[in-house]
């Protein structure tokens, strides 16, 4: 799983959230930085209301949490979405110095992206998407 910061990377960089059943997410900024949720039908879903789209906490005993706004929130995008993020361009996933290695294709140039964790490095492939795209 990627680390909050790097999911701000990607929210700052472009990548907006769609949230959908399963998805993870994180609240930083409220003393809630190593805590991650997880949208569910049960407990935590999406609401739309007049003042915009917000994540309610159901049924939470344990939290003075009602909702959040979905802009306070983070996406923690897994593996297989930052995967179909990279569409097109993604070539392969293989071991590289840093533990992982992306590379992909963009205008008949292949890059490669390492990191220690695979999210991280499709991650930091996504980002440079996202840039080449601004």
């Amino acid at each position: 799983m990627i680390g909050v910061q790097l999911a701000q990377q990607l929210r700052e960089a472009g990548l907006t959230w769609k949230p959908a059943l399963g998805d993870r997410f994180a609240i930083p900024d409220r003393d809630l930085d190593d805590e991650v949720f997880v949208l569910s039908n049960m407990t935590i879903q999406v609401h739309a209301m007049p003042e915009g789209r917000v994540i309610g906490f159901n049924g939470t005993t344990e939290w003075a949490l009602d909702d959040v706004e979905l802009d306070e929130t983070v996406w923690l995008p897994r593996e297989d979405q930052l995967r179909e993020l990279l569409g097109g361009t993604f070539r392969t996933l293989r071991r590289g110095p840093a533990g992982f290695e992306v590379v992909i294709d963009l205008l008949g140039e292949e890059r490669a992206f390492d990191a220690g964790t695979v999210e991280s490095a499709y991650a930091a492939a996504l980002l440079h998407l996202l840039a080449a795209a601004a």
